[in-house]
């Protein structure tokens, strides 16, 4: 784990609902588990939470990020390409994969403009110039390939991959890189419940807290997964997806 301040920073901003990538306009059908009724209290949410990290965040997402990662850091973008490629494969609601690249276009966009890894103070200009001389040996080049790729439509860029490149360049560890994306995954989801009026503020911080041991184990387990293994298995929440996406009323895109 590392102790540089701008790496951890890093991580706290791309795990902050606060980024503009969409991300607040994406429940992973969990808004269709509400108005089915299928959750009643916060157990029911924090089991459901739960089997996401379980089956789609941990041998899914994780496995892409990692891998991701591990390529951006080895500067090889034929096995970064094979990575999104594999995950596009596996994503199998239209919903999750328009959320998932949508958000991945975002945060490449963000990170080629600087609004995404600057810190706003006097000397703003200054720590722009750093970084950019910084990202020369910090992964820059595949970086704006990658970036080149998905304007190109030559890859899907999601953004668990995006993310695995972003944090590669920006000193993040794997483990840092994975506990961060899967962090912000439980807190998005946590907070779509709350505003979807079902949860106050004290429950949902009681499963966040029940959940962090969980975010831990998955991530480790995980990390260190080959692509080939990369795999999403949770029907029900696919289901509760695909009926989302034709429901008559919805807060949430996916």
């Amino acid at each position: 784990m590392t102790t540089d301040p701008s790496a951890f920073l890093t991580a706290l901003r791309l795990s902050d609902s606060f980024l503009p990538v969409g991300g607040y306009t994406a429940s992973y059908g969990l808004e269709q588990y509400l108005n089915e009724d299928r959750i009643e209290d916060g157990d029911d949410l924090r089991k459901l939470i739960a089997a996401y990290l379980q089956r789609v965040v941990g041998p899914c997402e994780t496995v892409a990020l990692s891998n991701a990662h591990a390529a951006s850091a080895a500067v090889d973008l034929e096995r970064l390409l094979a990575v999104d490629e594999r995950l596009h494969a596996v994503t199998m609601p239209q919903e999750f994969r328009e959320s998932s690249t949508k958000a991945g276009a975002k945060l490449c966009e963000l990170l080629e403009s600087g609004a995404g890894t600057t810190v706003s103070n006097p000397n703003g200009s200054r720590q722009m110039q750093d970084e950019a001389s910084a990202s020369a040996t910090d992964g820059g080049d595949i970086v704006a390939d990658f970036a080149a790729a998905i304007k190109a439509d030559a890859t899907p860029g999601h953004y668990p991959v995006v993310f695995g490149v972003v944090t590669a360049a920006r000193g993040l560890s794997r483990l840092e890189s994975c506990l961060a994306h899967a962090h912000s995954f439980v807190t998005g989801l946590l907070g779509a419940a709350q505003r979807l009026g079902r949860f106050g503020h004290t429950e949902i911080q009681s499963v966040l807290e029940i959940l962090e041991p969980e975010i831990r184990a998955i991530c480790e387990r995980h990390i260190d997964d080959d692509i080939a293994a990369m795999a999403s298995f949770a029907p029900l929440a696919e289901i509760m997806g695909m009926r989302h996406e034709h429901a008559g009323r919805r807060l949430f895109m996916s």
